[in-house]
């Protein structure tokens, strides 16, 4: 299993370290009540899908098995409790949050099912993926449901820009998906292509949940902003150790094969930094991923052992805090009110950065 070992823990800030932890509640309360104050009003919207689309959802985020049996493999609420801790940040009640919270919730859901279909993966939440279970066709249109769902709830919204900073994400997603899909097909991925699409897909969805929840306290513009790239560069973090756990993860706990990333030949920000480095390890994992063959298991430990010779874990474990640290300073320009949410919101981008599914 990868570990996040110390060297991820130096920066100028206190990435790490633990602070007034005796009135602070732990990530899993935090993770909690997100669960708590948002299923009612997702739920809602779930049973709105027509015909058999919602036994897709279900089966999708975990309330239902393949036959639409009661189940509780539900997700960890990441994106909904960066929302409401936003909202509580910026001085506003959580439960006010709660639509945007949900809305942004569906167009992750939305971006997974659609994900799963275009990038031809067969697990998802430690099952099979909703398309290996229900079909393609199904599955794109039960996506194409939890995206008309979310732009009728943020519709709710009572921030008139509600709207756009979804439309906007929207196309963030679409943008960094459509370079995502195109790498598969390329030989000329440069780092900074591989970063401009984790902030497009991972970073503008976690910066839209931090802008909305902002947003719904009252937050002016120009704050609502500050929440937006503090949440973007958690969604970097977020990125970042995703790839190494793509990698180096325990498919135990991923719930994803070890090394699928590297049989799928994917070029993740560890994979670009290696072959970026012009080394000598560098050099051999291009012609790995320049090979017709598909990888079998011996490949995808020669290009796990080749992506740490040439530096690509490395480049992630500093890159992480270095993204923390742009973060929190993001966070400080906003000038959040409430200490306490602060507080929290250090706590889960901790667990962000030290998680191991």
């Amino acid at each position: 299993m990868m570990s996040m070992d110390p060297a991820i823990t130096r920066d100028s800030g206190d990435f790490g370290q633990c602070e007034s932890a005796e009135r602070s509640r732990s990530v899993s309360q935090i993770l909690d009540e997100a669960r708590q104050l948002t299923e009612p009003s997702y739920r809602a919207a779930i049973e709105r899908l027509p015909g058999p689309l919602d036994a897709v959802a279900k089966y999708h985020i975990g309330w239902a098995d393949s036959d639409g049996n009661p189940a509780r493999a539900t997700g960890k609420a990441i994106r909904p409790a960066l929302t409401l801790l936003s909202a509580r940040a910026a001085g506003g009640r959580p439960v006010r949050a709660v639509p945007a919270a949900v809305a942004v919730e569906l167009i992750h859901d939305f971006s997974l099912l659609h994900d799963d279909v275009m990038d031809g993966d067969r697990t998802r939440r430690h099952r099979p993926a909703a398309w290996t279970v229900f079909g393609t066709g199904t599955a794109v249109l039960t996506g194409d449901g939890l995206l008309a769902l979310a732009s009728d709830l943020v519709a709710s919204v009572p921030v008139p820009t509600a709207p756009v900073v979804l439309a906007r994400t929207l196309m963030d997603l679409c943008r960094g998906q459509a370079a995502d899909t195109s790498f598969e097909q390329r030989s000329d991925v440069t780092l900074a292509d591989a970063i401009a699409t984790a902030e497009n897909k991972t970073g503008g969805l976690l910066g839209a949940a931090c802008q909305l929840g902002a947003l719904t306290a009252g937050a002016d513009p120009g704050a609502g902003l500050c929440y937006w790239e503090f949440g973007r560069q958690l969604g970097m973090v977020f990125q970042l150790v995703d790839d190494l756990l793509g990698i180096w993860g325990d498919s135990r706990r991923t719930g994803k094969p070890a090394g699928a990333d590297l049989a799928r030949k994917k070029q993740t920000l560890p994979v670009v930094a290696a072959l970026a480095s012009d080394s000598a390890a560098g050099k051999r994992l291009a012609q790995l991923y320049r090979s017709a063959r598909v990888p079998d298991q011996r490949a995808v430990g020669e290009a796990a052992m080749l992506i740490e010779q040439a530096g690509g874990r490395d480049w992630v474990r500093t890159e992480i805090p270095r993204r923390w640290k742009r973060a929190f300073d993001s966070l400080a320009e906003a000038d959040p009110v409430d200490d306490d949410a602060v507080t929290e919101l250090r706590a889960l981008a901790r667990y962000l950065a030290h998680r191991s599914s």
